[in-house]
């Protein structure tokens, strides 16, 4: 349709005639606009709720003979994108999807917009072709195709540029600028996206023909892209230059970190490189991200869990474990917990590996174990400092289990996290790595077992029910129970953010009675469930699932021991 024919469509009495509004409303909406010539008139239609974004844009599809199309879903063409500037698609809220015999295809949320439609022309040199889009999906469409195609422009101008070594001057931001390197361009690329996706890990493998980059994402590890073979040696070296790391040693594994400034905010990086026969493997791990945890005040957890873990706080001395696999949130909570003792006057002292995140009145230290300090040196160096509450960020062997436990015993509070399904294997854990029964029983206070779970994308999940096995599994059916699907929002995961699910175990009289006598960890979960009303992990999973919050892939994933 030319410009003639769409400065001839008056809207107001196009959505009269489709049935949408009426007369009176159309002339309520022609008042309100004298009153602000900067609003058009389908803004105050929509703002006044006599028609929806949907109705309009299927009215003017109609009219205009094209599409409204879903742009979550819809396959866009990375070479239409390079076309037209970011700046210039967000101004005007569209994004070029295709080309096809000199046409450049787009989709935009105000095809009467003629001024944009001109400027698309002239900057792109083509006719143009109109689809129309809402303007949410769209604006994170545009957020997300500019990213991807940003980050490939910098990995092929590395490529391009490839090296063997590279400059060391200290990065100080994480924008892409073209007087930086094209190296260091595409690493601050990879850590602005991975940034902007909520991802907790980077990693960067070599094989023979190529380097697969992959985001952690919400838990899972996602493909993101592939590199030239031949930027290896560069890209590496640029990261152990961040890391402060020996460039010229690729025969051991290093370890290290940095901190890089990325959207205006501060972030910690930990850096890991490990030999493969293809080269050397990295993995950065992003300590600040921006990645959504479902936290509250209430440390995510349910009413009746809360009141548990914060009377186990109160508590002047004993032990309280955390317990989860990696990755499972155990560093978040711990955190959280320490923030809420930390308005108390107490002395409270960690040490950790590494100080993943720096806490206001809290005197941290980080294990350093090339200089000998390990967690249990530090851990004897810290109870002559006059603590009232410790964190030990992981007990992982008997001598920082034993000096815990005695710390406990001697009127200390101490915070700890260990690798355990569920809480009761706590007991088990620290029984197998020397504790006595009888001091252990003495000590605990309680034990948190966590998970996190991904939450189901609002904006694409499906109700669909349960199929056979999975009504096994939970011995129960949900008929509205969600099933991910996949979407531009969520990356097309079908998930978006995480959410915790505990177990809290209260170690009272009974628990301690029966950890003295040997009891197993069914016998202890037993009781907890049917006199402390404990909910077990695979129960909390449940629970979400019927609310609608996750799904039973999910359920399965955290609960498969269950």
């Amino acid at each position: 349709m030319d410009n003639k024919a769409i400065k001839e469509i008056r809207l107001g009495d196009l959505m009269v005639s489709a049935g949408y509004i009426t007369d009176d409303q159309l002339g309520e909406a022609l008042a309100l606009q004298k009153q602000d010539r900067s609003k058009r008139i389908g803004q105050i239609l929509i703002e006044q709720g006599y028609v929806s974004e949907r109705q309009m844009l299927t009215a003017l599809a109609d009219r205009l003979q094209t599409s409204l199309i879903d742009i979550s879903t819809y396959p866009v063409d990375e070479d239409a994108v390079n076309t037209i500037p970011v700046q210039m698609a967000q101004h005007y809220l569209m994004l070029p999807v295709a080309i096809h015999d000199g046409v450049l295809t787009v989709a935009l949320n105000d095809p009467l917009n003629l001024y944009a439609l001109e400027d698309i022309r002239q900057t792109s040199g083509m006719n143009v072709n109109t689809l129309l889009a809402e303007a949410e999906p769209l604006k994170n469409a545009i957020t997300y195709h500019y990213a991807a195609v940003k980050t490939r422009r910098a990995a092929a101008n590395a490529s391009e540029n490839a090296t063997t070594s590279d400059t060391q001057e200290v990065i100080i931001d994480a924008g892409v600028s073209a007087d930086d390197a094209p190296i260091i361009n595409l690493v601050n690329s990879l850590l602005d996206k991975a940034y902007q996706d909520g991802a907790s890990d980077v990693h960067i493998e070599p094989f023979e023909k190529e380097i697969l980059v992959r985001l952690r994402t919400d838990g899972v590890l996602l493909n993101y892209m592939t590199l030239n073979k031949n930027v290896q040696g560069a890209l590496v070296a640029r990261i152990k230059i961040m890391g402060e790391l020996d460039i010229a040693e690729r025969r051991v594994p290093q370890d290290g970190h940095f901190r890089i400034r990325i959207r205006e905010q501060i972030v910690n990086v930990r850096v890991s490189v490990i030999p493969t026969v293809f080269g050397e493997k990295v993995v950065m791990r992003i300590l600040a991200s921006n990645s959504e945890i479902d936290r509250s005040e209430t440390f995510g957890m349910s009413p009746e869990n809360y009141q548990k873990f914060s009377k186990m706080l109160k508590s002047p001395n004993g032990l309280i474990y955390i317990t989860g696999p990696t990755g499972s949130g155990k560093t978040t909570t711990l955190y959280m917990a320490l923030g809420s003792l930390s308005t108390k006057p107490v002395n409270i002292s960690t040490i950790e590996d590494p100080v993943e995140k720096n806490l206001p009145h809290l005197n941290q230290m980080q294990v350093h174990p090339m200089a000998g300090l390990t967690f249990e040196v530090g851990l004897r160096a810290l109870l002559r400092q006059d603590p009232d509450v410790i964190m030990v960020g992981e007990t992982r062997d008997p001598e920082t289990a034993s000096i815990s436990l005695r710390a406990a015993i001697t009127g200390h509070l101490v915070l700890s996290t260990l690798h355990t399904n569920d809480a009761t294997s706590t007991i088990i854990r620290l029984i197998d790595m020397g504790a006595e029964p009888y001091l252990l029983s003495s000590a605990l206070v309680g034990a948190v077992a966590q998970r996190l779970m991904r939450k189901v994308c609002p904006y694409c999940s499906q109700v669909t029910g349960l199929d056979e096995s999975e009504i096994a599994f939970i011995g129960k059916d949900i008929p509205t129970a969600r099933r991910a699907c996949g979407c531009a929002k969520c990356h097309n995961t079908g998930y978006s953010g995480r959410i915790a699910v505990h177990e809290v175990l209260v170690a009272d009289k009974t628990v301690r009675n029966m950890i003295t006598s040997g009891a197993t960890a069914n016998e202890i979960t037993n009781y907890a469930i049917e006199y402390q009303g404990m909910e077990t992990i695979k129960q909390a999973g449940m629970r979400l699932v019927e609310e609608g919050i996750t799904t039973m892939e999910e359920l399965q994933r955290i609960a498969y021991n269950d």
